[in-house]
């Protein structure tokens, strides 16, 4: 039987393949634009139902974008902006600045 390797052991590998580090970075991309909308919506007291007819989507197209699973062109995020009551900003930063 082999031996178990530890969660940090496991994504060291994994991180270390090529291409692997972008995954990551989109998928936290997805995970925290996503995670922000649901915030506001929800600090709105509306639902995705809601959400979805204010922004011209479907209600589906929310919860999936809400959970992190697709990732959103400009022209998405400025109709769920508008929606939720807020402006896009979207800026570049020096990767030494960058959160």
């Amino acid at each position: 039987m082999s031996e178990r390797k530890s969660w940090s052991v496991k994504r060291a590998e994994v991180m270390g393949r090529p291409g692997a580090g972008v995954a990551y970075e989109a998928a936290r991309l997805r995970f925290e634009l996503g995670a922000a909308v649901r915030e506001r919506r929800e600090a709105l007291g509306i639902t995705q139902k809601q959400l979805a007819e204010a922004a011209g989507l479907q209600q589906p197209a929310v919860a999936r974008f809400e959970a992190g699973g697709t990732m959103p062109t400009i022209m998405m995020l400025e109709r769920l902006a508008q929606a939720l009551g807020l402006r896009l900003n979207v800026k570049l930063q020096p990767l030494d600045h960058a959160s």
